[in-house]
């Protein structure tokens, strides 16, 4: 019987032991089996990115430069699927591209003509076309009408409008060139302006306007720099501001043209879109156009 009790106290002694050394699974905590992978932690939401992809090909005015550039720089960074060209060929150009299909997107610095048919003008920021002179000319101020003497010819020296004793030489844009398109229409010299020379090109105009002590010429607002000196007109200086209230007169659009009824792609439409949108005010503004109120 003694044996028999002992035997019994070791036995409860050893399952007590055993006991004391295990954890019930019920009562262990639950292992965490997932985990983040190292690209879901990046800085940037997936959803920002975009799924677009695809080519925009864009071309025309030379004016509208610095604003595509903008632009384009903006889209594609948020839109990495999508390539966005630019080709500067002149508004003329832009407008056939469009209308030949080999653009989807036409860049025009003045409004379409009314022959121009077959086309969708839809207006993207405004400019000023500034009044540029040398900056060695003593001439500060111009009104329209002798704006209009000096480029059809019927003042020929800086004298006549309280400038230096010298000849005015008139310095423009090519035929076909949206920007000399917007000055001869808003001046009133369509086909009588008086060149001394014809560039291709904005910085052409303003280089050559630079280099020349007695010329004048016009520019995008967007494009002038300090080479040369913008005139005010009629007192007004051409500015974000007193283009976007018209109290400067000599303004234009600037335009992205496409080619009625064709189906634009959707990249296409996006970039037309985020160029019409709050988002883009800013870029317009910093590359020295004006945003549509």
């Amino acid at each position: 019987m003694k044996k028999f009790v002992a035997f019994a106290a070791a036995l409860c002694m050893a399952v007590s032991l055993a006991a004391c050394g295990s954890t019930p699974s019920s009562s262990a905590p639950a292992a965490n089996t997932t985990s983040t992978p190292a690209s879901a932690s990046a800085d940037t939401p997936a959803s920002e990115t975009s799924s677009l992809e695809g080519a925009v090909t864009t071309g025309g005015s030379t004016s509208v430069e610095k604003v595509i550039l903008a632009l384009q720089e903006s889209f594609m960074a948020s839109n990495p699927g999508v390539d966005v060209t630019y080709d500067p060929t002149g508004s003329g150009a832009g407008i056939t591209g469009a209308s030949e299909g080999t653009l989807d997107i036409g860049l025009s610095s003045r409004a379409l003509k009314e022959d121009e048919t077959g086309l969708v003008g839809t207006t993207f920021a405004l400019d000023g076309i500034a009044i540029i002179v040398n900056n060695e000319n003593t001439v500060s101020d111009l009104s329209l009408d002798q704006i209009k003497g000096l480029a059809d010819g019927s003042i020929t020296n800086w004298s006549e409008v309280g400038g230096p004793d010298a000849p005015v030489v008139l310095i423009g844009r090519e035929a076909g060139s949206g920007t000399r398109d917007g000055f001869e229409s808003i001046v009133g010299v369509e086909d009588v302006c008086v060149y001394e020379q014809e560039l291709t090109s904005t910085g052409a105009v303003i280089a050559a306007v630079a280099a020349n002590p007695n010329a004048f010429g016009y520019a995008s607002l967007s494009a002038v720099d300090e080479k040369v000196k913008a005139v005010t007109v009629d007192g007004v200086a051409a500015t974000e501001a007193t283009v976007q209230d018209g109290s400067y007169k000599v303004q234009r659009p600037f335009v992205f043209v496409t080619k009625e009824g064709a189906e634009l792609s959707d990249a296409a439409k996006a970039f037309i879109d985020f160029a019409l949108s709050a988002d883009a005010h800013q870029l317009i503004i910093d590359a020295g156009a004006v945003p549509l109120a």
